[in-house]
């Protein structure tokens, strides 16, 4: 199969620093790649010179005639004169965009909240962007170029986003730091560092595993290389040829790397250094109540907290997720009730702000002021050392963080808080401008870090692997329970999506039937066919069904909310809340072709 892009032998430098040295590699039709690599290893700049904005300083890159490319920047280029029906739908009206189903899912997934006919000027950071990936999504490309497209996006959109790559015709390059996106979307993995890529088959999973098989291979040629010239020096000395027998290695590659590895942490141990650190008291949410301008996020929630739980809190954008953190963090006072500290409790809060960083400090006495000690699960570890543990090496140590980039004064703000000992993490969106490499670190620290923790995060990678249960903000005033995850909130969320849109049908319906009334038609047409009048007595039959349904939703969601530290009980009540969907699902198969009989 032809190639869209070929890069033959480019290399690619700025100022001293080769970014590409010598780079051969093509993207075919249809196939999905992900570009992994350390922030300021050349992502950016090998999609550059892929997409024809930056020019190679060596070699070639060629495209195929009449290639159509769509690229999402990591900035934009909208117009601010423009409004959003302008940059998004080129100017059309509603019942001509709506008439396309693409369109229409399109808009409701990425625009939800903001309104079409409002002036691109006015938008946030976060909302331009999701401008810009629905204007690109909606336009027909044949290679479509993506810089981190799920920035400013929630786990449910996230999700949405997977889900429709996966459908489109056209190749697709996708620069992303998220790990489970990555393995959702993409065929082929490309690692981009010391200014080679390398590739790998399959999404991230495969990559890692993959990786960890190379640097296997490596490592047994460099234990075999050595025992070759340690062998030559004994022979030397001794005058006379060693008898050795050859070394023997497993083949099995992929059973070798994962045999006998333990979980990433010891969850009994760490709860035990917890419960020592904290005693049995943490954080709880007694009765409270918050309101936000004019928007109630709790209402009468209940939320106990204890010693070493490790939290992951979902909801989509605008559900109050930074806002319970802030409560937590006391920062917040609820309009009733009230949220109680332990008294061993050493908490700290890692904002979404960055901006609270002196930029005329230097890096490592920033770090020494603070501690130049600091104990950790392998013992305790030197300022400079947990610096190297975190990227900053050679000139970085003393560089000003004013010069520091967004993903490195993220990196030194979250190293200056866990080097104060908490006991008590909240995280908020941790992993925003972090690259994998960073994100890995990250994680292994807080493998070994015994305290409670709390994650708000749209990197349901991050969310899966730091945390042990998932709680959600569903709209309903409560911080609910999930069993089932991140997967369990995603099928609730497009439950309840789902019953709105049947809700705004049943209200349209009734207003429909005196338009029709008006109508000049024969007395026997009104009163339409026997067909259809016992369509309507089906309609009349489901609507009624679906508001039990409805209403049994209701009953089981509170009870859920009432039995959030029962877990046998929250399992056997989430497991009658997806029998009652799936019989929904069935109401609602049936209720629509009744409908169809109608139209």
């Amino acid at each position: 199969m032809a190639n869209l892009v070929n890069l033959e032998r480019v290399s690619k430098a700025y100022g001293v620093r080769p970014l590409l040295s010598d780079v051969s590699l093509g993207i075919a039709v249809g196939e999905r790649v992900g570009i992994v690599g350390r922030n300021g290893d050349g992502k950016t700049t090998l999609l550059e010179v892929m997409s024809g904005l930056e020019e190679p300083d060596a070699g070639r890159v060629s495209r195929a005639r009449g290639l159509r490319i769509g690229y999402l920047h990591q900035g934009d280029e909208l117009s601010d004169t423009h409004s959003v029906r302008e940059a998004v739908l080129g100017g059309k009206a509603d019942h001509e965009w709506a008439a396309d189903a693409t369109t229409r899912q399109v808009v409701e997934e990425l625009l939800a909240g903001i309104t079409l006919d409002r002036a691109v000027l006015g938008l946030s950071g976060g909302e331009r962007r999701r401008c810009s990936l629905a204007a690109l999504l909606l336009d027909e490309h044949d290679l479509v170029i993506l810089d981190e497209p799920t920035n400013h996006l929630d786990v449910e959109a996230v999700a949405w986003l997977a889900e429709h790559l996966v459908g489109l015709s056209s190749a697709l390059v996708v620069v992303t730091h998220d790990r489970w996106f990555l393995d959702a979307v993409c065929q082929t993995t490309w690692e981009v560092h010391d200014g080679v890529v390398d590739s790998y088959d399959g999404g991230y999973a495969a990559f890692v595993l993959a990786k960890a098989e190379r640097q296997r291979q490596a490592a047994a040629s460099e234990v075999r290389r050595q025992n070759l010239v340690r062998k030559e020096l004994a022979w030397l000395r001794r005058g006379a040829p060693a008898r050795t027998s050859k070394p023997k290695f497993r083949i099995d590659a992929a059973n070798a790397l994962i045999e006998d590895v333990p979980p990433p942490r010891d969850r009994l141990e760490l709860q035990r250094f917890a419960t020592q650190r904290l005693g049995k008291d943490v954080l709880d949410v007694e009765d409270v109540d918050l309101t936000r301008g004019t928007r109630q996020l709790l209402s009468h929630a209940t939320w106990r907290l204890g010693p070493g739980d490790r939290v992951g809190i979902v909801g989509v954008n605008g559900a109050g997720k930074t806002s319970v953190l802030s409560l937590l963090s006391g920062e917040l006072a609820p309009d009733v009730g009230r949220v109680k500290h332990g008294r061993t409790v050493a908490l700290q809060h890692l904002t979404q702000q960055v901006d609270d960083l002196d930029p005329e400090a230097r890096v490592l006495p920033t770090i020494e002021s603070i501690r130049r000690v600091t104990r950790t699960a392998d013992g305790e570890v030197s300022a400079t050392a947990m610096l190297e543990r975190f990227g900053f090496t050679g000139d970085k140590l003393t560089a000003r963080v004013g010069d520091l980039s967004g993903g490195e004064r993220r990196r030194f703000q979250l190293l200056r808080l866990l080097l104060t000992e908490p006991n008590v993490l909240l995280l908020d969106e941790p992993t925003n401008d972090l690259d994998i490499e960073t994100l890995n670190v990250l994680e292994d620290f807080l493998d070994g870090w015994p305290g409670t923790l709390v994650v708000v995060s749209h990197d349901r990678y991050f969310l899966e692997r730091v945390t042990d249960s998932t709680w959600a903000l569903l709209g309903d005033g409560q911080i609910s329970m999930l069993p089932r995850g991140v997967e369990e909130y995603l099928e609730r969320r497009h439950a309840r999506v789902e019953a709105e849109r049947q809700a705004e049908a049943a209200e349209a319906r009734p207003a429909a039937a005196p338009a029709a009334v008006e109508q000049a038609v024969a007395p026997k047409a009104r009163a339409g066919s026997a067909e259809e009048r016992a369509a309507r007595k089906t309609l009349a039959r489901l609507d009624k069904q679906l508001e039990r349904i409805a209403a049994r939703e209701a009953e089981l969601n509170a009870e859920i909310a009432a039995h959030a530290q029962d877990y046998e009980r929250l399992a056997e009540l989430s497991a009658r809340l997806d029998d009652l969907a799936a019989e929904k699902d069935e109401v609602e198969l049936e209720w629509l072709e009744a409908a169809d009989v109608l139209e």
